[in-house]
């Protein structure tokens, strides 16, 4: 049995190791008892470099998405950014999310490899998310994470996703500002809009912007959408402050109507994976399929089985 409030404490006096074991345990079924836990446990001091956690309701740490097609730069992006937050005194997470497997590594070694500096730093933590086949996806598990890393003193989160497939939109749902990195040529202006990039964008950035054909991407990006568009060269740190003071002004324009839509958006992408894993939905499909109900009545049926767990959809129409 896990000693989850023994976790909590040692994380909050500076153990990596029982941080990434309380990130490991929202990310599953153990996230309702992490969360309990925190509500629960005292705001001690933290260990080495660590302020003290914020009481249960205090503040939150930002959460700054990343995505963007393979190769575009996006960890080194992130790398870059953790810096220069560092600089500002700031304590970084980085959440790297690898949709694909919980074992794979993929992208948390890809991420070591890029962020070397930062690695011993003990303001910075750099931790792989997997999201398929654990409770909701990344809408779930990124907003219990950064609870986990509110209460661990961490003031910003970047999120980073590899750029293709649901993950996108549910970064926009938790993210704010979601930061579209793209790279010059191939095309990327008319893929990002096609792969809906574009529409979850509040910021774009054209990384690797010494490379020919930058400046064109950049003005295809500017007819394509309204939001920013910036060129940055990460791994030589050109443009990194204006992408920073880009950030921070999204972040001040912040209304309490986006946080509201943010929050719906998270509601219903937790609600959509829930209803699709319960467990009356094949046999509503099934009625519908026979022409015992049309999809509406099914549709009504599943939502009212989901408000009254103890109810089934048999013992609805009876």
């Amino acid at each position: 049995m896990t000693d989850v409030a023994g976790l909590v404490a040692a994380a909050r006096h500076g153990s990596p190791r029982a941080a990434g074991r309380l990130l490991s345990l929202v990310e599953g079924e153990g996230r309702d008892e992490v969360l309990a836990a925190l509500d629960a446990a005292p705001a001690e001091s933290c260990g080495a470099d660590l302020a003290p956690a914020p009481a249960s309701g205090e503040g939150v740490a930002r959460v700054i998405g990343l995505t963007g097609p393979p190769g575009a730069g996006k960890s080194t992006t992130a790398a870059a950014l953790v810096g220069a937050y560092r600089g500002h005194g700031l304590r970084v997470a980085v959440l790297a999310v690898d949709p694909s497997s919980p074992y794979s590594g993929g992208a948390l070694l890809g991420d070591r490899i890029r962020m070397a500096e930062h690695t011993a730093d003990p303001g910075v933590l750099i931790r792989s998310v997997a999201t398929r086949g654990h409770l909701g996806g990344l809408a779930a598990a990124v907003p219990a994470a950064v609870r986990v890393l509110t209460a661990l003193a961490f003031d910003l989160v970047l999120v980073e996703t590899v750029g293709v497939g649901q993950s996108e939109i549910e970064i926009a749902a938790v993210a704010d500002p979601t930061v579209v990195i793209l790279a010059p040529g191939a095309g990327d202006a008319v893929q990002a809009a096609k792969a809906g990039l574009l529409e979850v964008a509040d910021l774009l950035v054209v990384n690797k912007a010494d490379r020919d054909g930058a400046d064109r991407t950049a003005r295809d990006l500017r007819a394509e959408t309204g939001a920013p568009v910036l060129t940055l060269i990460a791994s030589a740190g050109k443009g990194l402050p204006e992408l920073v003071e880009a950030i921070d002004a999204h972040d001040g324009a912040d209304t309490a109507a986006r946080r509201g839509a943010r929050a719906q958006a998270q509601i219903l992408s937790l609600a959509h994976t829930r209803l699709r894993a319960h467990p009356d939905l094949a046999r509503l499909a099934d009625a519908v399929a026979d022409g015992r109900h049309d999809a509406y009545t099914a549709a009504a049926l599943l939502l009212c089985c989901s408000f009254e767990p103890s109810g089934t959809a048999e013992e609805k129409e009876s």
